[in-house]
C-alpha cells in the first residue's frame, strides 16, 4: 500500500509587498536582483516587521481548509545555507511550543476521499537558482534574490492519498480554492509548488522536490511508487532521502540524506514578537470570506437549472464566475453560463488572452439577451463573440458591421426556404413521414443565409409547406 503526503507552498501573491520589508511582493516586473533591500538579505541593524495583511490572507487559508486557528502564533528561525537564501536563516514557524502556526488540524475532500491537513504555516520564500549551460561539466548557477522574502503559505498534509491521481484531483481543487479566496493566483510561474513524501508498506519516507508542475508532480509520484516497489520486492533497504525529479529523463535522483529538525537548529525568531489572533479580526474575516466553489456550484445548479458539468466549469475558475456574476440576471443566466463555457473559454483559454481580451459583463448580458429574442442567431453569436474579445465594440456595432442580424423576414425567409424545397425533394417527401428529416431541411436554410435565418420562424415556415 503507498502512502502519500504533501507539502505544498503558495505565494500569497495578492500581496503589495513581502513578509517582513516593505520589497513588492510581485518580484517578476523587475530586472534580477532589483527587488532586494538589507532587511531581505538580513543584514546586521535590519529588523524584521509583519505584513499584518500577509497574515489575514494566511488565516483565510486555513478557514477555507477547516483548520483550527491558534490563539497566537509564533516565527522561529530555520537555519541552514543554500545560496537562495541570503542571510543563510528562513523565517518560518513551526508548533514547538503547542500549535502555533497559522493554521491547526484540517481537511478537505477529495471525491469522497478526506485529505487531513496536519498545518499550515506562513513563511518566507527564499531565492530562485537559474541554471545555465548545457552539461554537467559547463553549468552554473546563478541567483536571483527578487522572490527573497516574498511572502508564503506551506500546507502539509497527512499522507492520505493513496496514488498519483488523488494528488493531481486535490492539488486542482486547492488551486482553485485560492483563485476563489482572493489570496493567490497560481497560474504565475512558481506560485504554486509542492513537494511529495512518499512510502509503501510501512517503509521509509522519501520526499520528492524539484518539480516544475501538477502534471510533473503525478509522473514523480508514480515513479517513485514503482521505484520503491522494485526494492522491496529485492529486499533492498529504502532509504530515507531527498530525491530530485529529473524531467529530462522522467525519474528521481538521489539528491541528500533527508534533514531532521535538529538539523536546522530551530528557535524563536527574537525580532519579531508573538501574534494575537484578534477574536473581532476572524469574525470579521468569516464575514468577508466569498461564497465556496461548492455552493456556488449548487446555486447555479439549483436556481438557474444549468447542468452539472457546466456549473461545475463555471464555478471553479474565478475568472468565468466573476464574468458571470456581474453579467447574467434571472432570464439569460443560462444562456451565458453556455456562451462562457462553450465558446468563451476557447477564446481566452490563456493567460495572456486573457489579459488583451476587451470582453465586458454588458457585452455577454447584451449577447445572450439578442439570442434569445431572436435577433441574432447561435451561431453568428460566436462570430460576434470573437470580435468583440478583439475590439470591445458593442454588439449593436458588431452585428451592424459583420451583417449579423438575423433574416427574420418572412417573405424573404419564404423565397429561400422555397429554394430549399425545390432542390431537397427527396428530403421534403420523407419529412412528411419522418418529422426528424425536418431538422435537415432546417439546416440546409442556415446554410444559405450563413447562419443568419430566425430558427423558430425558419422551422415553422417549413412545417406549414410540408403537408
Amino acid at each position: 500500500m503507498s502512502l502519500i503526503g504533501l507539502e505544498i507552498h503558495c505565494q500569497l501573491t495578492n500581496l503589495q509587498s513581502k513578509l517582513f520589508c516593505t520589497c513588492k511582493a510581485n518580484y517578476r516586473e523587475f530586472q534580477i536582483n532589483e527587488n532586494i533591500c538589507p532587511i531581505c538579505m538580513g543584514l546586521p541593524g535590519s529588523l524584521p516587521r509583519l505584513n499584518q495583511e500577509a497574515v489575514k490572507k494566511a488565516t483565510l487559508i486555513a478557514m477555507a481548509l477547516n483548520c483550527s486557528i491558534p490563539e497566537k502564533i509564533a516565527f522561529f528561525r530555520k537555519n541552514y545555507f543554500y545560496p537562495d537564501l541570503p542571510k543563510n536563516f528562513q523565517i518560518t514557524q513551526l508548533n514547538i511550543y503547542g500549535d502555533t502556526s497559522i493554521g491547526g488540524t484540517g481537511s478537505i475532500m477529495v471525491g469522497n476521499k478526506k485529505i487531513r491537513i496536519t498545518r499550515i504555516q506562513l513563511e518566507e520564500d527564499p531565492g530562485r537558482l537559474i541554471y545555465e549551460g548545457n552539461s554537467s561539466k559547463n553549468q552554473i548557477t546563478l541567483v536571483d534574490y527578487n522572490r527573497a522574502g516574498t511572502p508564503l503559505v506551506e500546507i502539509v498534509t497527512e499522507p492520505d492519498f493513496e496514488n498519483p491521481k488523488q494528488v493531481r484531483d486535490f492539488l486542482n481543487i486547492l488551486s482553485d480554492l485560492l483563485e476563489n479566496l482572493g489570496v493567490s493566483d497560481p497560474s504565475l510561474e512558481g506560485a504554486m509548488r509542492a513537494d511529495a513524501n512518499v512510502s509503501i508498506a510501512g517503509g521509509k519516507k522519501v520526499e520528492i522536490k524539484n518539480i516544475g508542475s501538477f502534471h510533473d508532480l503525478e509522473k514523480a509520484v508514480h515513479f517513485e511508487i514503482t521505484r520503491q516497489e522494485s526494492l522491496y520486492s529485492r529486499n533492498i533497504p529504502i532509504v530515507q532521502e531527498t530525491r530530485h525529479w529529473d524531467d529530462k529523463r522522467k525519474i528521481t535522483v538521489s539528491s541528500r540524506s533527508k534533514e531532521e529538525e535538529l538539523d536546522y537548529r530551530y528557535f524563536l525568531e527574537g525580532d519579531i514578537p508573538w501574534v494575537t489572533i484578534d477574536p473581532d479580526v476572524l469574525n470579521e474575516l468569516k464575514s468577508e470570506m466569498p461564497e465556496s466553489i461548492s455552493s456556488k456550484k449548487a446555486r447555479y445548479v439549483s436556481k438557474y437549472g444549468i447542468s452539472v458539468q457546466v456549473a461545475d466549469v463555471l464555478s471553479s475558475d474565478k475568472f468565468y464566475s466573476d464574468l458571470f456574476e456581474k453579467s447574467h440576471n434571472d432570464s439569460n443566466a443560462k444562456e451565458i453560463a453556455n456562451l462562457i463555457t462553450t465558446d468563451l473559454m476557447g477564446l481566452v483559454d490563456t493567460r495572456e488572452k486573457r489579459e488583451d481580451s476587451k470582453i465586458l459583463p454588458k457585452h455577454l448580458n447584451d449577447l445572450a439577451d439578442a439570442i434569445q429574442s431572436g435577433k441574432i442567431s447561435r451561431n453568428s453569436a460566436k462570430t460576434a463573440l470573437y470580435e468583440i474579445v478583439k475590439t470591445g465594440h458593442d454588439l449593436s456595432q458588431v452585428i451592424s458591421d459583420l451583417d449579423l442580424g438575423n433574416v427574420s423576414d418572412e417573405s424573404q425567409l419564404f423565397s429561400i426556404i422555397q429554394q430549399v424545397i425545390s432542390e431537397e425533394s427527396q428530403a421534403v417527401e420523407q419529412a412528411k413521414s419522418n418529422p426528424q428529416t425536418i431538422n435537415y431541411l432546417v439546416g440546409k436554410v442556415m446554410q444559405k443565409t450563413k447562419g443568419k435565418a430566425d430558427p423558430t420562424l425558419t422551422l415553422n415556415l417549413l412545417k406549414k409547406q410540408i403537408v
